[in-house]
């Protein structure tokens, strides 16, 4: 099926490179949905864009046999690019507050898109060697947690079919050609809060007269370390991070207000709710403490749950992996502290959908030039941390090893889950 891959990565590469120099928002992907939905029509597949606001479903019914979903994500992020690409992204975004930004691919989601195109392409040039129903859906918004709730609040697993089984994919800066898959989790759960302290404003030479938001955010961004290495288990894995503090605009002038980004991963509901009770107690206290005038205003948004795999599903999976790419190409890894939604997919409850989950594997692929990852500094998968990951404005995938890498494993992976019987094992993701 992937005999003339190699003369089509040209095709690929060159489409690669147009959605990396064009990257779009989450939300945005308006430019980037138009050309899947061109792709997807013209391989034959009944194509219906605008679902869930920018997102694309394609429908090829196939004969008798399971449904299978297949996804990419589509959407870049807000950081301005210092690849030194030919083709790096000189776009600029708006942000939700109306704001300009620089938008980059930085999380390799013009990999996945195109990779999803390939693999679609590739699976309807060869119909008659499988039978079945696909599912293609390239997905919005996956860096704000909204697009796959979206999708599903649109009525993607009722006005087209539930699948049987679901399946993704994510590069990594993991040398190409190499595959990973966990059999359990595989990523953490994650959610963002948002604190907003209430100072009193005045002149830098009075500081008897106001009160400084800035000393209080300074308190409760150390105060914060303290949950993890004191309120939790030594065993409970668990992240905060405190990405933005935003407070003033001139050295003699102590502002009205400071606002916090936190982000929080977790490996489970419960461990979420206790830090985020953490996070409330302690802005709480440092407030009172200073004096505020106001209650700390907190907001809760992007929340990621856990990606836990169907390990009957990702081990049919794991197992064509090794056979289809060869020996040595694939390892297990531990759960990484990374988050994803793809996980909603298999997870039913109002707004989503009814009925049972939908078994899910979701797996990651390399997407370092092995002489790259030889001559880095390191054993095994610690040469990662000398490598630019996603979410860095370093991050460049190679382009001919990771699209045929990432095609080759999701069909694949589709082509497994097609030939299983009813779709997949029996089993579904255990959710804490």
């Amino acid at each position: 099926m992937l005999s003339d891959l190699e003369g089509r990565l040209p095709e690929l590469r060159a489409l690669y490179e147009d959605l990396h120099r064009n990257p779009e928002l989450s939300g945005q992907e308006r430019r980037t949905a138009a050309i899947v939905a061109d792709r997807f029509a013209a391989a034959g597949l009944t194509t219906t864009p605008g679902v869930g606001g920018t997102g694309v479903v394609g429908l090829l019914r196939n004969g008798d046999g399971p449904v299978v979903m297949v996804r990419g994500d589509m959407d870049a992020l807000p950081i301005a690019e210092r690849t030194g690409l030919p083709y790096a992204s000189t776009a600029s975004g708006a942000l939700p507050d109306g704001s300009a930004t620089p938008v980059m691919h930085a999380c390799g989601h013009d990999v996945h898109t195109v990779a999803l195109i390939g693999s679609v392409e590739a699976l309807a040039r060869a119909r008659d060697t499988w039978s079945g129903t696909l599912l293609a859906v390239a997905q919005p918004a996956e860096e704000t947690a909204e697009g796959a709730l979206a999708l599903l609040a649109d009525g993607l697993f009722t006005r087209f079919p539930k699948p049987d089984v679901a399946v993704g994919q994510h590069v990594q800066a993991l040398p190409v050609g190499l595959v990973a898959h966990s059999p359990d989790v595989l990523m953490s759960a994650a959610t963002n809060v948002e604190i907003r302290i209430f100072g009193r404003g005045g002149h830098g030479s009075f500081p008897e007269a106001a009160v400084d938001p800035v000393v209080v955010a300074a308190f409760l961004v150390v105060r914060l370390q303290t949950i993890v290495s004191r309120e939790l288990a030594p065993a409970e894995p668990a992240v905060v991070t405190v990405g933005a503090l935003h407070a003033g605009s001139r050295a003699n002038v102590i502002p009205d207000e400071a606002r916090l980004s936190v982000n929080v991963r977790v490996r489970s509901d419960a461990t979420r709710d206790r830090v985020v009770a953490a996070i409330r107690r302690i802005a709480d206290a440092e407030t009172r403490a200073a004096r505020c005038p106001r209650e700390p205003e907190i907001t809760l948004s992007a929340r990621f749950p856990l990606t836990r795999n169907d390990s009957a599903l990702d081990g049919l999976i794991r197992a064509t992996h090794e056979e289809f790419l060869g020996e040595g190409s694939v390892i297990t890894i531990d759960p990484v502290m990374g988050s994803e939604d793809f996980a909603y997919y298999g997870l039913p409850g109002p707004g989503r959908y009814e009925g049972a989950p939908v078994p899910y594997s979701f797996w990651f692929f390399g997407g370092t030039l092995r002489e790259t990852w030889d001559e880095t500094p390191g054993a095994g998968l610690a040469k990662l941390g000398a490598l630019p990951g996603p979410h860095t404005a370093t991050f460049a995938p190679d382009p001919d090893g990771s699209l045929a890498t990432g095609v080759r494993a999701l069909v694949s992976a589709v082509l497994a889950s097609l030939a299983s019987e009813e779709g997949a094992p029996p089993g579904h993701p255990r959710q804490d």
